[in-house]
């Protein structure tokens, strides 16, 4: 299986479009997607259901007796993913806020540059198609300064929800144990590579690369409340602890 997707539900019913990758999935067969049903509580069990009768070679479920949350949900689809053998496994958000396109042009852009991770960032370029409320992109700005600073890195959007990695042990190792935040598991995604540098493993800087999106639309219905950026401030600083142990947590 050369790319495996990760697709993590919690009542999606109202905003899941079924269609739409029933279709991607006849264009680009290579693709499997795996949707990850956090516990939902509406139709959304159903609906994925349906869509794995509808695609049985390319759509497969897995559902989560209760509601763990998005990065829990995520790990634990990549920990059933890697039992089927992909070449190339990321996650994308329900929503098709990065639409499935997006998909083919990380793995492009993963094999062109030879690198081991590939993120979308929501870069508002000229010839860009780029939606987002005014108020959540600064704040998502100022998030991605502080980010930076904590990692190390000069990374631009830390948290768009489509993201590609090549499968090695490193990977594996990065997603053994459950993550110690909630809401910005993607900055400790890249917090745990780096803690892995110290056994010899490639820096971070050398193996990621950041792709602009062509477009990303702001949907309506995001479960992201302005609680969770004040929350997120505090997840920074147990990264920021995480980093300075210098010890991946334990599975």
């Amino acid at each position: 299986m050369p790319t495996l997707i990760i697709v993590p539900c919690y009542n999606e019913a109202a905003r899941l479009e079924p269609q739409a990758f029933l279709d991607f999935s006849k264009k680009h067969q290579h693709i499997h997607f795996l949707f990850v049903n956090d516990g939902s509580t509406d139709n959304t069990t159903e609906i994925l259901n349906n869509m794995a009768i509808a695609a049985p070679g390319s759509i497969t479920t897995h559902h989560l007796q209760r509601n763990s949350g998005k990065a829990e949900a995520v790990r634990q689809g990549f920990l059933r993913g890697f039992a089927m053998n992909p070449d190339v496994i990321g996650f994308l958000d329900a929503d098709l806020a990065s639409p499935l396109d997006t998909i083919p042009e990380l793995e492009t852009a993963l094999s062109m540059e030879r690198k081991d991770i590939a993120m979308a960032a929501r870069v508002a370029l000229l010839g860009r198609n780029i939606e987002r409320n005014p108020a959540r992109h600064y704040a998502g700005r100022a998030f991605a300064t502080a980010a930076s600073m904590i990692l190390g890195l000069r990374v631009y959007d830390t948290q768009c929800g489509a993201k590609l990695f090549r499968v090695t042990n490193r990977l594996k190792k990065v997603f053994a144990a459950p993550f110690t935040v909630k809401w910005i598991f993607d900055v400790e995604i890249l917090a745990r590579f780096i803690i892995s540098e110290k056994d010899g493993e490639p820096k971070v800087c050398n193996i990621c690369i950041e792709y602009p999106l062509r477009t990303w639309i702001d949907k309506k219905g995001s479960k992201l409340r302005l609680k969770d950026f004040l929350t997120s401030g505090f997840d920074l600083l147990k990264i920021l602890v995480l980093i300075k142990r210098n010890a991946l947590p334990k599975a």
